[in-house]
Parts: structure tokens; C-alpha cells; sequence
């Protein structure tokens, strides 16, 4: 069975807007109108209602009744007002901001070969995982983040006003400060008069990136120095790799022949390295070449993968060695999130206490001489 994947790569540029980071963020944001928590509820009550016996325009006006929000009760609505006027739910999602071009595609592989009710269900596990990707990202970050804005904003104000007033004691009584005071005393200086035109870099910083984050350019180069990071690369690498396996296993799970499957994925994960890395395999592929051949001339991918793939070409199990990959891969992300927590708490709090002691022993050295000169 051939399936009509053409005009992926138009229609992703008509939905440019899809991003997994932005898709992320959505999640943790408060008041998002359709998070992945709720397509991970959606999809999963979908599968329940449809294996139930429910007719999917049943099943779609009773989730809809369920919705808190009403604006997601009009979205439900909206869709089955489209299903009785003769459209499928792949074409009444399609231009539907709250859904993914992946949604869109995965749900109509599942119309066109009677599969839906098993990609609905594949959809929720897939929003699952990545939900609880997040919070294990987010267990791991929470707190180190936390402590850094805290002493961040305790060093400023030492800056701003606790440094100056001893400044001004040091000044009245002509005390002849050491090397370190001077030092901090400048930092103070500093940030006063430049402090505005420090923030504004760091919006303009943060405005640039905005702009130039699809560039070409700037994923390829993030991405490298992201690899690159100790721990850090790593984990993201795993992440990536995660999502790629689940997005196979969905769709090898509604019987999409393996090249159309990377065909469609390629551009769906937002990760340059792993972008490159499957054009590059579905051109080899094309020359005749097997899945793990070609993925093991790409070190985003690793050994222990590429020998279980091979396995699956064999053996042409790819359902199930994807579905084991994906949950290893899942295991070793969320026992890594929990090692760069315990490695980075400690880090931060050594860098951020000595800072702290070298701003007060360079502000109560001079108190020595000061109370010499006193008495």
C-alpha cells in the first residue's frame, strides 16, 4: 500500500509555525488553551470511546461536553459540525492552530487504512511520554533554577546597595582598601551606571533569538554547541532520539511502510542533527541500502541502536524494536534528568556561595583597619 507523502514538505512550510520547543513550552504554560496534556487526555478517551463501540461524531460530542474551557468545547464542536458536513477529522484539523502537522498526517494514515481507533491510542502514548518528559525535565531543573535566580538577585542587591554604603564608609574614614575591595567596588560601580543598558542587551539578546531560531544557521550551530556540552548534550540527544523512535513506532503501529515513516518524521522533530541525519538515510535507502547500514555511519545514533535495528530488518520486526527503543530510551532519560539534577544543585551552590564570600570578605577586610583607625 502506497501512501500520497509528495507534499509533506509543502505543507509543513504552510504550517511553518510547528516547533517540539514551542509545542513544549505550550505545555508548562499556564492557561494554554489545548496543552499536550489535554491532547494526551483527548486522544486517549478517543481510543476508549472508539474501542467502546462509539461512532467517532459520538465519541468526539462527548469528550467535547467534558471540556472546562469553552473554548476548547467550541474547537471539539467545530470539529464534529465538519465531520457531518462531510469532512474527515485529518482534514477538520488541518488548519487548526491547537494541532501539529504530525497529528494531522498520523490521523490520516489511520483514516485511509481503517486504523484509527489504534493511531488514536498510539497519539495518546505519544503525547504521554512527552508529558512526562517534560516534568522529568522540569523535576531535574526546577530547583537548580531556583537557587541560581535567588543568589543571582542576592548578589545584585549586594551590588546595588549593600557595597556602596561600605563604599562610603571606606571613603569618609580614607581607609586604604586591598586589591579584592577595589575589585568588587568597581563590579559595583559598574552595574550602576550600566546596569539599564546590561538588561536591555539581554532583551535584545532574547528578541534575536526569537527571530533568527528557524535560521538554518542558528539550529545547526546551537545544535553543535549544545552536543558539545558535558551532560547537557547528551541528555538532549537522547531526548530527540526518544521522540524519533516513538513517531516510528506510531507509525509503523498503522502499517506506514518504514521509508514513508522517515519520510515524515524527518521534519517533525526540530532537531538539525537528527533532521540531516535521516534525509541522508532516506537517500541511501532509496539506493538500496538497509536502515541499519545507513544509520551507523551517523554518530547521533548509537551502536546499541543501530545492532537492534538491524535485528529488525531481519527479522521485519520494526513495531516491536521500536517500541523497545522507545522505552529504553525513555528509562535512560529519566535516570540521566535525575543525575544532572544531583550534579548541577551541588555546582551552582559552590559557584554561587563562593561569589557571595568573595563579595563579603572583600567588604570586611577593610573593616579591620577600619576599626584600627577607630580605636
Amino acid at each position: 500500500m502506497a501512501f500520497q507523502l509528495k507534499n509533506i514538505t509543502s505543507e509543513h512550510k504552510k504550517k511553518s509555525s510547528f516547533d517540539i520547543d514551542t509545542i513544549l513550552k505550550k505545555e508548562i504554560s499556564f492557561g494554554a488553551s489545548f496543552s499536550n496534556k489535554k491532547k494526551e487526555s483527548l486522544y486517549i478517551e478517543l481510543y476508549v470511546l472508539l474501542n467502546a463501540g462509539l461512532t467517532l461524531k459520538d465519541a468526539l460530542i462527548l469528550i467535547g461536553e467534558e471540556q472546562k474551557k469553552e473554548k476548547n468545547r467550541t474547537l471539539i464542536q467545530n470539529i464534529v459540525t465538519d465531520l457531518i458536513n462531510g469532512k474527515n477529522l485529518s482534514d477538520s484539523i488541518k488548519d487548526k492552530k491547537e494541532f501539529s502537522v504530525y497529528e494531522y498526517h498520523s490521523l490520516r494514515i489511520g483514516e485511509q487504512t481503517g486504523t484509527l481507533q489504534n493511531v488514536s491510542k498510539e497519539l495518546g502514548a505519544f503525547y504521554k511520554r512527552k508529558n512526562e518528559q517534560k516534568r522529568i525535565i522540569l523535576s531535574a531543573l526546577s530547583y537548580p533554577i531556583v537557587v541560581l535566580l535567588t543568589a543571582f538577585l542576592a548578589i545584585l542587591f549586594m551590588l546595588r546597595f549593600v557595597v556602596p554604603m561600605f563604599a562610603d564608609i571606606f571613603k569618609q574614614n580614607k581607609v586604604e582598601l586591598p586589591w579584592i575591595t577595589k575589585q568588587i567596588l568597581k563590579a559595583s560601580t559598574v552595574f550602576q551606571e550600566y546596569g539599564v543598558y546590561l538588561l536591555f542587551l539581554i532583551l535584545i539578546i532574547i528578541l534575536t533569538k526569537q527571530l533568527v531560531k528557524r535560521k538554518e544557521w542558528y539550529q545547526k550551530y546551537t545544535a553543535i554547541v549544545l552536543l558539545k556540552t558535558p551532560l547537557i548534550g547528551e541528555f538532549i540527544r537522547k531526548v530527540k532520539i526518544a521522540q524519533f523512535t516513538q513517531a516510528i513506532t506510531l507509525l509503523t503501529g498503522a502499517k506506514v511502510p518504514l521509508l514513508n515513516g522517515i519520510q515524515l518524521t524527518k521534519k517533525m522533530i526540530g532537531y538539525y542533527p537528527l533532521e540531516i541525519a535521516l534525509e541522508k538515510i532516506e537517500y541511501d535507502i532509496l539506493q538500496g541500502k538497509s536502515l541499519h547500514q545507513s544509520m551507523g555511519a551517523y554518530k547521533i545514533f548509537d551502536k546499541k541502536m543501530v545492532s537492534l535495528i538491524k535485528v529488525a530488518d531481519e527479522t521485519n520486526q520494526n513495531e516491536t524494536i521500536f517500541k523497545r527503543l522507545t522505552e529504553q530510551y525513555n528509562e535512560e532519560i529519566e535516570y540521566q534528568s535525575k543525575m544532572i539534577s544531583s550534579t548541577i544543585e551541588p555546582f551552582i551552590i559552590l559557584i554561587l556561595g563562593a561569589i557571595v564570600a568573595t563579595i563579603l570578605i572583600a567588604m570586611y577586610l577593610p573593616m579591620f583597619k577600619l576599626s584600627t583607625v577607630i580605636s
